[in-house]
């Protein structure tokens, strides 16, 4: 009797890590500007939840946007700056 050993691939792939986008408090911009601009170009950002991001940053000096993959990330980084906001990303652990 002979036993045959089936060599099986490991099809998991690792998943690239997310990165948090950070909205940082300034003194220039409006908080009606900083909400709108969070609604325009963060996706199913709500007002409510832009707003509650702009006070987050007034308050803390700083505020989570969103959690996403790096190529999102740097992209939504680099929109809130093409506006006039203050925004970096950082990795999500």
């Amino acid at each position: 009797m002979s036993v045959e050993t089936i060599e099986k691939r490991s099809t998991s792939r690792k998943l690239a890590p997310n990165y948090r986008v950070l909205l940082h408090n300034d003194d220039y911009n409006s908080m009606e500007h900083v909400v709108q601009v969070l609604v325009t170009t963060i996706p199913n950002m709500s007002e409510t939840s832009a707003i509650s991001v702009m006070m987050e940053a007034h308050q803390n000096e700083m505020a989570l946007v969103i959690v996403c993959n790096q190529e999102h990330a740097e992209h939504y980084c680099d929109v809130l700056k093409s506006h006039g906001l203050r925004s970096t990303i950082e990795p999500a652990e």
